[in-house]
């Protein structure tokens, strides 16, 4: 459908089950980085981002949380598209799957799907992951119960569903992976999914009537109770953000030039999509790029180790475009990333400031001591032809590398003018040129370095597209369609300009400036000062405010059901009466010490306002209070009967 002047890029729709974290932000700067290099070198370029907001969980934590599930979308939605737009992402939609026209394309793929003898009736027993929204196969668990992907207990669910038509399509899927070697990047990926499709693919359940947040089926059908599974609803996001089922004005930038995603999702966007796709007899997409994961100084990041990073904190203190070079150039696509203040403090300093901010200084300062600001290169050729033609072998390589999702490989191709540039300088030494009286050659020299730098601040600005153009601007042009034409496509050197003076764009960072958590301490320092340890273990203890304190909701409660959770040692599930319109579930690990009869008609102390968990597949509204020590663990309770709700403090 697609002309090859246009380009279609899309991020993933990211989960409204929480705000975004600095993976999310690494997926959807890399697409923004691709849909700013298509602009400028003149693609007709459409940019989508966007929210997926269907689904059991999404139905679950909003009821957790008093909201309706679209209250409860609405608001986490809010947050992806406001820290987007903050960080100046140029997308062209964002996409909702609650927009009415997504919910009407999705409506009109499944009829086209069902007409297509795609899709069939029947019941569906197995194994239920609710945080992954997945099935599994029984044989796929780890220990016969547990989430492949996740971890979490999986629910076994036996109920009528429709199914899609997935084993049909093995062969087919199959001969694409085969005739088109980089629809999957990196390869190593593709080569896991062959593997996994080569294994066998099962139907896949593509209905759920245990809740009701999801896409109705078409009305042609007549089966309300049904939703859509929400990977259906979801992947057909990128069709219909384009008019898919409704008005397809847009459908000429189908398909997608590039899928940009996590690998935890691989499986899918590169076999259930196609799959998907060939059905409804469209076209399929170019590539799937799969990235890798994010740690923090080596360790897997948690809200329970709270090294969560904050992507706006790390842009808002060290600059948003230094953020963006850090996280494209650190890792090689595909592979894990650690990020840590020292590796980026680093990067700013050693490519940003050294490499890049210094050689601007020192341009700044020759045309200015020398020329009266004046810079011009036409004379550079003469001079200097062997450095321009070492600049250029880089810059052809560079279009090809992004597009093949070796961005790390693209910015460090791209320094390499600049280590030209900076030993031109060293070697030829402007100084001693005009103190012999070669004028013309050292004004040459500075016209190769201008070009230089006006050349790499084009093929930069995608990836930096706040600082580039004050590059730009400070050598006399503007990055567009028009200067990346001259300065990369026709190879031409800079006009003759004045330079303009600007303040250092990347200034020195010697220390840390987020705070750091501290280190855990080590096992040999342990060994080292037992006693100091027991000495100072109270000390340790943060001290809060009163104010603080009662921000904590503790309540007496009675215990109105209690039972063993299956297959846990440690789990007790108890139904609590806290004065409420209905008893609060709490899981409580305390099996060791108490059995369900004994905490049955006892008064407990309870924690009321924390937010609620998941532990083995049961929600949990609440924390018991107890106390322990070597002789063992006892709950707290209340000295006389207290009615339920009684607040404690």
């Amino acid at each position: 459908m697609s002309s090859c002047h246009k380009a279609y890029i899309t991020t993933p729709i990211y989960y409204v089950n929480d705000i975004a974290h600095i993976g999310h932000a690494y997926t959807t700067i890399i697409a923004d980085t691709l849909a700013r290099y298509s602009r400028m070198s003149g693609l007709d370029t459409f940019f989508l981002t966007g929210t997926d907001e269907h689904g059991q969980k999404i139905e679950e934590s909003a009821k957790a949380r008093g909201k309706s599930p679209q209250e409860y979308a609405d608001e986490i939605s809010a947050t992806f598209k406001n820290l987007w737009d903050e960080f100046g992402i140029s997308y062209d939609k964002f996409i909702r799957t609650t927009d009415e026209d997504h919910m009407k394309g999705v409506q009109k793929a499944f009829k086209v799907m069902y007409d297509n003898g795609d899709i069939y009736k029947d019941v569906y027993k197995g194994h239920y992951c609710i945080s992954c929204e997945t099935f599994f196969p029984e044989i796929q668990l780890v220990d016969g119960e547990f989430c492949p992907e996740c971890g979490k207990p999986t629910t076994v669910v036996e109920e009528e569903s429709y199914f899609f038509k997935l084993s049909k399509y093995q062969d087919r899927l199959l001969e694409w992976y085969d005739a088109h070697p980089e629809c999957i990047l990196p390869r190593s990926k593709r080569n896991e999914v062959i593997r996994f499709v080569e294994g066998g693919l099962e139907d896949l359940s593509i209905t759920r009537t245990s809740f009701d947040w999801g896409v109705k089926l078409p009305e042609e059908l007549n089966d309300p109770k049904h939703v859509m599974y929400v990977w259906l609803d979801a992947l057909m996001n990128y069709v219909t953000a384009l008019g898919y089922g409704t008005d397809e004005a847009k459908m000429d930038f189908w398909p997608a030039r590039v899928h940009l995603i996590g690998k935890d999702i691989l499986r899918f966007h590169a076999i259930y999509w196609p799959a998907f796709l060939m059905s409804l007899g469209l076209e399929l997409p170019k590539h799937i790029a799969a990235h890798g994961w994010w740690t923090r100084d080596g360790e897997k990041m948690s809200k329970s180790k709270g090294n969560v990073i904050n992507p706006k904190e790390v842009a808002d203190a060290y600059g948003l475009d230094n953020f963006r070079y850090f996280m494209l150039r650190e890792v090689p696509f595909g592979g894990d990333g650690d990020f840590s203040q020292k590796a980026l403090i680093d990067r700013i300093n050693s490519d940003l400031g050294n490499d890049l901010g210094n050689l601007l200084n020192r341009l700044i300062g020759m045309s200015g001591k020398y020329f009266e600001g004046r810079v011009d290169a036409s004379d550079t050729p003469k001079y200097y032809q062997q450095e321009l033609d070492e600049v250029e072998a880089s810059l052809e390589k560079l279009e090809p590398l992004l597009f093949e999702m070796q961005i790390h490989r693209y910015l460090e191709e791209l320094w390499r003018p600049l280590t030209v540039a900076n030993k031109a300088i060293d070697r030829y030494q402007p100084w001693t040129l005009m103190k012999e009286g070669k004028a013309e050659e050292a004004m040459a020299l500075n016209g190769l370095i201008a070009t230089i730098l006006a050349k790499v601040s084009v093929m930069l600005y995608p990836v930096m597209p706040q600082v580039c153009p004050k590059i730009a601007a400070a050598l006399g042009f503007t990055i567009d369609n028009e200067s990346w034409q001259k300065l990369i496509k026709d190879k031409k050197l800079i006009e003759a300009f004045t330079i303009e003076k600007i303040p250092p764009l990347f200034p020195r960072i010697e220390e840390p400036l987020l705070e750091q958590e501290k280190p855990a301490e080590t096992k040999e320092e342990a060994k080292k000062a037992p006693a100091k340890k027991e000495e100072k273990k109270d000390e340790g203890v943060a001290l809060i405010g009163i104010d603080q304190f009662f921000q904590t909701s503790l309540k007496v409660g009675t215990v109105v059901k209690a039972e063993e959770v299956p297959k846990s040692k440690k789990l007790l599930l108890l139904q609590v009466d806290l004065g409420e319109e209905k008893p609060r579930q709490i899981v409580a690990g305390i099996k060791e010490w108490y059995s369900a009869d004994d905490m049955l008609n006892t008064q407990v102390c309870v924690v009321a306002n924390l937010k609620p968990a998941k532990l083995m597949g049961y929600t949990s509204e609440g924390m018991l209070l107890a106390a322990k020590d070597e002789d063992g663990l006892c709950m707290i309770r209340p000295e006389k009967p207290k009615k339920p709700g009684t607040p404690i403090g």
